[in-house]
């Protein structure tokens, strides 16, 4: 999370310093003070939120080259210079070198808090700007890995770019094969964890007896067969992103201790006393219903609530039909370029396979099937839901695939024709029309 706006006052008289807080103070502006301008350059680090108020004449380096220090780091960091009588034609001077403002000493709580809060916009401004270029530029790049234009897709993406670069725990839910971890990579790749460690662990896929030592590592000789210290996955993602897949297996014992975890942000490895501090996100995955889960006994209530603060909805290939055949040229392309084979022509029966059948394996399986079409074998194999040859003709396709998505859009609306009719791109017309048609 971004943190709040402050002003930061270097001066190393110590009344003017107490003077300036606690003007701001007396209007509710945030403020903390330094003597010098080595102290204000180990203060602001790459996210600093607010000003800076600068005296010109300090110990050590000056408020000028302090000035141009933090213009260098970030160009629009407003900086308010603090000036001596005789310092005007200098004060003007590094206005042209990008101050903000400057104020001639001695100056009153008005002209201070004047200056503050209209610094204080601008810089509020600024990052509004940069915040929404990021969330563009992050949506176009997000358009590339997470491929669909269908009404869903577009919400999930928009829901990942509005959340990415933030800390909060998110819960993904999705079948099989819908594609949990890749939106995992995606919210670690657009956050400033980005240059840390992602870490997955597939919490179905580990025997409960090694677990524990897993996740939170484990200590020298802390049991047998422990010869030397190792890491656990938690104190690994420091810094970075933990991704816990099928979070729904966790023992339940052990989800006791991840909630610990969570709440005090330190753990004790297997065997050991001493409290690691941990930094990191922690994305779960789940194929399941946590809160029923939990409801029956089968899952922890209170660490579902910890993990759920953002919660994305993957939908499954048969709620976005529409998005078939762009994916599947997308893995073809994929899968021809692997296999040094030319990309095959999509055919209209191959087409209208691949827009009839339930993919219960999702995304995930329509990958296999571009493979095996990639190779010049059968679209399904023998004993699918469509064989090669025998299914429906091209408009029989069409027309069902349009059914199925006229019945996915109006049942996920309540039936609502308005709104069903907007999230599909139809007219409410068109969308009655069809309704009589196909007499849903």
């Amino acid at each position: 999370m971004h943190e709040p706006l402050t002003v930061l006052i270097v001066e190393d008289d110590p009344h003017v310093l107490l003077g300036c807080q606690q003007a701001l103070a007396l209007e509710d502006i945030a403020s903390e003070g330094v003597g010098s301008a080595e102290e204000a350059l180990a203060r602001i680090g790459e996210d600093f939120a607010g000003i800076v108020i600068s005296d010109i004449r300090l110990p050590g380096m000056d408020g000028l080259t302090l000035l141009g220090r933090l213009k260098a780091r970030d160009r629009s960091l407003p900086v308010v210079l603090i000036t001596g009588h005789g310092d005007i034609s200098m004060a003007v001077g590094a206005m042209r070198d990008g101050a903000y403002d400057f104020m001639e000493k001695p100056f009153s709580p008005e002209r201070l808090v004047d200056v503050a809060r209209r610094a204080l916009e601008q810089r509020s401004l600024a990052r509004e700007v940069s915040a929404l270029r990021r969330q563009l530029a992050g949506r176009q790049a997000l358009e590339e890995r997470l491929i669909g234009r269908s009404p869903a897709m577009a919400q999930l993406r928009g829901l990942i770019a509005n959340v990415a670069d933030t800390s909060a725990n998110v819960l993904i839910e999705g079948e099989t094969g819908t594609g949990k971890e890749l939106v995992a990579r995606c919210l670690h790749d657009f956050s400033r964890r980005k240059d840390h460690p992602f870490v997955a662990l597939n919490c179905g896929g580990l025997p409960e007896s090694l677990f524990e030592s897993e996740i939170f590592g484990h200590e020298a000789h802390a049991f047998t067969g422990a010869g030397k210290r190792r890491i656990g996955k938690i104190e690994h993602a420091n810094g970075g992103t933990l991704f816990l897949d099928e979070i729904e297996s966790m023992p339940l014992n052990l989800q006791i201790k991840l909630l610990r975890v969570l709440q005090e942000h330190s753990l004790e490895r297997l065997g050991s006393n001493q409290s690691i501090a941990v930094d990191c996100r922690v994305i779960a995955a789940t194929k399941a219903d946590l809160d029923e889960l939990g409801r029956g006994g089968q899952f922890r209530s209170d660490l579902y609530y910890r993990l759920n603060v953002v919660t994305l909805e993957l939908p499954p290939l048969r709620e976005r039909r529409e998005d078939i055949p762009l994916l599947f040229e997308h893995f073809l392309q994929q899968s021809a370029l692997r296999f040094d084979r030319p990309v095959p022509e999509l055919d209209r029966q191959t087409l209208a396979s691949l827009l009839a059948h339930d993919w219960p394996g999702n995304v995930r399986e329509l990958r296999n099937v571009a493979e095996r079409f990639a190779l010049g074998l059968p679209v399904f194999k023998k004993g699918g839901a469509c064989a090669e040859s025998g299914g429906p003709n091209f408009a029989e396709a069409v027309e069902a695939f349009e059914k199925r998505l006229l019945s996915d859009a109006l049942e996920r609306h309540g039936g609502n024709l308005s709104q069903a009719s907007q999230a599909l791109g139809m007219a409410k017309t068109t969308l009655f029309d069809k309704v009589k048609k196909y007499r849903l």
